[in-house]
């Protein structure tokens, strides 16, 4: 790299920006905007030195920006965390494709070895780039640098200026009580018993420096991609047998389809066909629906591991092991309706949570992904698969975003409770910021019957009594959109209004609110933010 001095420089800055917005400082907006600075601050270091990316890899930037955005548009965990995860994530496989590009043609090996590699570079690289720059260096072209000389000037005009700015600023303290003010503050920053915190800060700092100088020169130097996993030589090559493979597929294709068979005789033949064999509605759903997701996540490793090691000598044997995953699929994608049926009757009994609405989200997704895993080994492009499973992981992961899952939540709840089933209230308070508007909306519904907005009216009183316990940080660093659309509809006149009707008992645990009908609901204030 020409210009060696503008990476440490960046890698520094960025280093205190990341204490600047994150120090006792919740998780918000900060994280969004260290990410663009992170990206930006690269960018700028590689261009600087004549470094430009593929323009593949710049295909990236649109799911990191979309995540980045969503770690302070959403307050709802699972969301946030796959927001955070899949940032960082990605941000790394932009850093180890940024020269080559071919993130698209990667399969599973491919990521994990470029990561170790990544992991390696931030550990090493930068004691390697020290040691190349402090190669000796011909005389001219030592005196054609005068960034050193003017260094060392900087630091000497430094050390000369303290103590006359000092004297100014006595002066000027001594002249107006507001200036002082900020002066003794100024001072603070240098008490004694300040210095263990400034030193942890400090070394933080420099570590995180570190590792952003070993990024930026493993994508300088390590990211051209020059040669893949497997490519050439499968990194397994094929040692087991079209006939065996065929009778393993086989097995389980038959096995499935005699499950397939039992589901169309009592399950999908309705309610009566099932009580008949002592089974309730709810707990048939509950017996199995977990067991049918795992058997339809483990069907896809079993196709994926036999697709990479069996050995397929001419077109039949390609065909028959395809249609014989292909017929795993769709005795799966049976399953899967089964037990989206199953968790369905569940919700019907007993309302929407978090994991019932996350894994009706991974159903779908695994089930497009069954679909296409098959489809690429017919069209023989099985090392794609890792792409594949990537945009199905970012696709899961944006759907829970976008969708705004406590929101949904709520929804389907308080569409559920004006059907006539009882609304569980302590569910609702434990929801996330989320989750306020769409409450908000249901407390004003006229179209509700009176004791579903009764009830609603509770949850938002547990809010209301948990957040006096709150010591929420308002800094701007810490600010969300979530919380603020919650407040904004929490601030409503005629919310308050009604909200005054809702009496809080709060002598003994677990919280209770009364409701101006006179019910009574426990709160749950574990989990709320």
């Amino acid at each position: 790299m020409k210009r060696t001095n503008i990476v440490w420089i960046v890698a520094l800055a960025l280093g205190w920006l990341f204490d600047f917005l994150f120090w006792k400082h919740a998780q918000g907006i900060n994280f969004a905007i260290y990410a663009i600075l992170v990206l930006g601050g690269c960018f700028l270091v590689l261009g600087l030195n004549g470094i430009k990316p593929s323009w593949k890899s710049l295909l990236l930037l649109v799911p990191i920006l979309f995540f980045a955005a969503m770690t302070f548009i959403r307050q709802e965990p699972v969301s946030i965390f796959l927001a955070f995860a899949f940032t960082l994530a990605l941000m790394g496989l932009l850093a180890f494709t940024y020269l080559g590009g071919r993130w698209l043609w990667y399969s599973l090996s491919d990521y994990v070895v470029n990561y170790v590699k990544l992991t390696s570079s931030m550990i090493a690289r930068p004691l390697i780039f020290l040691n190349e720059i402090k190669k000796p260096v011909p005389a001219e072209v030592a005196e054609a640098r005068p960034g050193r000389k003017r260094f060392w000037a900087i630091l000497r005009g430094v050390l000369i200026a303290i103590p006359i700015v000092a004297i100014f600023a006595a002066l000027l303290s001594s002249a107006d009580l507001v200036f002082a003010q900020r002066v003794q503050g100024f001072v603070k920053l240098f008490r004694l018993e300040n210095f263990p915190e400034y030193i942890f800060r400090c070394i933080y700092i420099l570590i995180g420096a570190y590792a952003l100088t070993g990024t930026i020169l493993h994508a300088a130097q390590k990211s051209q991609d020059e040669k893949l996993v497997g490519m050439d030589k499968p990194l397994v090559p094929s040692f087991l047998g079209f006939t065996e493979a065929a009778v393993v597929l086989g097995a389980v294709v038959v096995l499935f389809a005699l499950f397939a068979v039992v589901q169309f005789q009592y399950f999908f033949g309705g309610q009566t066909n099932i009580g008949v064999q002592g089974y309730t509605f709810s707990e048939y759903a509950r017996r199995g629906f977990g067991e049918l997701v795992t058997v339809a996540f483990f069907s896809l490793l079993l196709f994926l591991s036999l697709s990479a090691v069996v050995k397929r000598q001419n077109r039949t044997q390609r065909w028959v092991f395809s249609g014989l995953g292909l017929g795993m699929v769709a005795l799966v994608g049976v399953m899967l309706y089964s037990a989206f049926q199953r968790l369905m009757l569940y919700e019907a009994a007993y309302g929407f949570s978090r994991l019932r609405a996350y894994t009706h989200v991974f159903m779908i997704w695994l089930g497009v992904l069954l679909v296409v895993v098959v489809v690429l080994d017919i069209l023989n492009k099985e090392r794609t698969f890792a792409l594949a499973a990537l945009l199905a992981s970012i696709g899961f992961a944006a759907t829970l975003t976008l969708m705004n899952v406590d929101g949904f939540i709520v929804r389907q709840n308080v569409a559920r409770a004006a059907a006539g089933a009882d609304l569980d209230v302590a569910t609702l308070a434990s929801l996330s910021s989320d989750s306020v508007p769409a409450l908000v909306d249901a407390l004003q519904d006229g179209s509700l019957t009176p004791g579903t907005r009764d009830a609603v009216g509770a949850a938002l009183a547990c809010r209301v009594n948990a957040e006096r316990s709150w010591d929420p940080d308002t800094d701007w660093r810490s600010f969300t959109l979530s919380r603020g659309w919650a407040g904004q509809a929490m601030g409503q006149t005629q919310v308050q209004e009604i909200l005054k009707n809702y009496g809080v008992l709060d002598d003994n645990w677990p919280v209770q609110v009364q409701t101006p009908m006179g019910e009574k609901y426990d709160c749950s204030t574990d989990g709320m933010n």
